[in-house]
């Protein structure tokens, strides 16, 4: 894994990639069948959103601080707010297939 932007962020960032990637696996667990219904799926990403929240939540705000805190002492700051002025993000096209729908 990559350091973060600031070398004092680094540790965090390696908590956090670390606290990440076991709760994806286990996100991406063949656990609600393709055959679930709207509901089942809607049930077990709010579990799953609930579960990472707790486990990765605390690292991820520290994380987040520290890298916005970097950000700023670097001047980098203005450059996003300016870039996100420039070209902000927008909602993507509907695709084809949700517009047959």
């Amino acid at each position: 894994m990559a350091d973060s932007l600031a070398p004092q962020c680094t540790p965090l960032k390696r908590e956090y990639d670390s606290c990440f990637n076991s709760w994806f696996e286990g996100y991406l667990e063949p656990a609600v069948a393709a055959s679930a219904s709207q509901q089942q799926r809607e049930v077990y990403s709010r579990k799953k959103a609930e579960e990472f929240e707790t486990k990765c939540g605390k690292v991820w705000a520290e994380y987040k601080e520290c890298t916005q805190r970097a950000l700023k002492e670097k001047g980098l700051d203005r450059l996003l707010d300016q870039a996100r002025e420039e070209n902000p993000l927008t909602e993507p096209a509907p695709s084809a297939t949700q517009n047959q729908k």
